[in-house]
């Protein structure tokens, strides 16, 4: 009688485990972790999109236009990294190129984390954004008031973030001898500790003119660490990347020095990390294309941030001059004279260029990360031509000028100009997808 009992006890466990496991299967596209911390939970990924947001009757030779683009400036000009495009849910184009690690001819993969630069702004932004909603602070609350030896007493969380402080760029200032020595690594913590101790003067008075500053963002990641009581590190893990299933994604830090995914000069020679390599919050974020994309689709849910708060951060605050460029939240635009808006973010450090783009309206995201320099990477920008009305002169980036490369990508590009396609028959276009 005990046998039998024992067996029918083993029994209902083999069977709850069964029904755990397939649940879990199911749901893999269902984020379902909670918690009492802030963050991203609960993104049902399989509803984001409608049908008609996931294709669009042009993509079979939207899909031959990026492999041309991979196949002539990734492939053409040996770029190294990885490039991901996407409408809706739908994959048009992923495909890597290069090493992780040049010396052991290691691929880069699709789980080959890269360094993202200045895309990390965005990432530290939503952080920010999702502890406002969860009424941790607000945007027009004073940093002294988290950050109580701050010696500026009239910049607020919205300035840092909008880049509106008037802070210099801290690597400027730490280029002084008197105020650092370069063999001693720079922390998040140093920064606010010369900042209080020697109150460089503001370039401008708070909330008066745009000036694009690290020195904020190195500040906000400071602010996210006071309010969550948590290393700035584990605070992204436990409030994005674990909930958005980032599963490659983290935060550099000391101990990552070792593994992290190495980044070369345009010649191939690796560069050597620096004083300035454990600044977060700027920058520090290592992820890939997937994980990045499983970003901008939460992006697109209707839980994932309180609209107002969503629509604060793609609404432009510098508008002292007129022009195409301005800056939101953590996150550039250009708006062009027909009223598009686009939204995006580039990155360049050491031998690192990354490319993000979010388009609102067409729901199309457009990665693009390099770990051995080119500002060809940054071509991936001109991408969202093919999506909407963003005319091709109007959308040059900041940092890439390259007039042969824009011939090139110009013909690629131009959806007026078929030539570039060649035969565009059902026979060539699943030849091109397989």
């Amino acid at each position: 009688m005990h046998k039998k009992n024992l067996l029918l006890f083993i029994c209902i466990c083999l069977l709850n485990l069964t029904f755990f496991s397939c649940n879990k299967s199911t749901n893999k596209n269902i984020n379902t972790l909670n918690t009492t911390f802030p963050g991203f939970h609960n993104i049902n990924f399989n509803t984001i999109f409608t049908q008609s947001e996931n294709h669009a009757s042009n993509d079979n030779l939207i899909k031959i236009r990026l492999n041309n683009y991979f196949s002539q400036i990734w492939e053409g000009k040996k770029l190294s990294g990885g490039v991901l495009i996407a409408r809706g849910n739908t994959i048009l184009l992923e495909k890597y190129t290069g090493y992780a690690d040049a010396n052991l001819k290691n691929p880069i993969t699709s789980t080959t984390p890269m360094h993202i630069a200045s895309v990390s702004k965005v990432i530290t932004s939503l952080a920010i954004l999702k502890l406002v909603e969860a009424k941790k602070l607000t945007l027009d609350q004073k940093v002294n008031t988290i950050l109580p030896s701050f010696p500026y007493s009239e910049i607020s969380v919205k300035d840092l973030l909008s880049h509106r402080s008037g802070l210099p760029n801290y690597a400027y200032l730490v280029d002084d001898p008197k105020i650092w020595d370069k063999k001693k690594e720079l922390t998040n913590n140093d920064i606010l500790q010369i900042f209080t101790t020697y109150k460089p003067e503001l370039l401008s008075q708070p909330n008066t003119h745009f000036s694009y500053s690290n020195t904020n963002f190195a500040l906000l990641a400071l602010i996210v660490e006071n309010i969550t009581k948590k290393k700035f590190p584990e605070a992204l893990s436990l409030m994005i990347f674990k909930p958005l299933g980032m599963n490659h994604s983290y935060v550099f830090q000391k101990k990552d020095f070792a593994t992290a995914t190495p980044s070369y000069y345009a010649n191939g020679k690796a560069y050597k990390f620096d004083h300035l390599d454990l600044i977060y919050g700027d920058k520090n974020v290592y992820t890939t294309p997937e994980d990045l994309f499983r970003l901008s689709q939460a992006m697109y849910a209707p839980n994932f941030l309180n609209k107002d708060l969503l629509n604060l951060m793609f609404t432009p605050y510098s508008k002292e001059k007129d022009g195409v460029k301005n800056y939101g939240l953590g996150m550039r635009m250009k708006i062009l004279k027909n009223g598009k808006k686009i939204t995006y973010h580039n990155g360049w450090w050491h031998g690192s260029n990354a490319v993000f783009v979010h388009l609102i309206d067409e729901k199309v995201t457009i990665i693009a990360i390099g770990n051995k320099f080119s500002s060809s990477v940054y071509s991936a920008f001109k991408l969202t031509s093919l999506f909407g009305d963003y005319p091709l002169p109007m959308v040059e980036t900041d940092t890439y000028k390259s007039d042969s490369i824009n011939i090139l990508l110009n013909k690629i590009l131009d959806t007026k100009d078929n030539s570039s396609l060649g035969n565009t028959n059902e026979d060539t276009i699943s030849i091109i997808h397989k």
